[in-house]
């Protein structure tokens, strides 16, 4: 995914739910600060996103520009309605999002992870395709194992353990 393309899915997710403020959660955040990132960090044609003012209506972007719907198929990349519940956080993530909003959004606001929170969230949820993205994050300079472990300690306590094995695993 491009840049411009993570626009155009903040666009039409702001149209689509009536709202002025979507949240992305997922790996394609990292466009909000690296823009021209590398193509190992680039990989997913979907954005995870949901409404700010009402996570409920990212059901309705899902079935409007999700998966196999007819934007997908024009445009080849799609946005995933997810809920906010979808991703583990630390408790200041918020504080930290860096927001995409231009005429390329239609001033709609992409709140988009920073780069930290993204990888404390991917090392939360443990999959393969999640690990090797926060190796890459690391191995590119966007994070360091620091910056993380100190995030992860805003984690509510059942999620830190998990989190800082896989992260001293991380092999970097």
């Amino acid at each position: 995914m491009t840049r411009a393309q993570l626009e155009h899915l903040i666009r039409a997710s702001g149209a689509i739910a009536a709202s002025d403020s979507v949240v992305i959660i997922g790996s394609q955040a990292i466009l909000a600060l690296h823009p021209d990132a590398p193509a190992e960090l680039l990989g997913s044609m979907e954005a995870d996103l949901y409404p700010l003012d009402d996570p409920r209506k990212a059901d309705i972007i899902d079935g409007a520009i999700g998966e196999e719907s007819p934007f997908h198929e024009e445009f080849g990349y799609y946005a995933h309605g997810i809920g906010p519940e979808t991703a583990i956080l630390p408790a200041g993530w918020r504080s930290r999002a860096v927001t995409v909003k231009n005429e390329n959004t239609r001033q709609v606001a992409g709140i988009c992870l920073h780069p930290i929170d993204l990888a404390v969230s991917k090392l939360a949820a443990g999959r393969p395709k999640d690990l090797s993205f926060v190796t890459a994050l690391i191995r590119h300079g966007f994070v360091s194992k620091a910056a993380i472990a100190e995030a992860a300690g805003e984690l509510p306590p059942e999620h830190q353990p998990r989190v800082s094995d896989r992260l001293s695993a991380a092999g970097i």
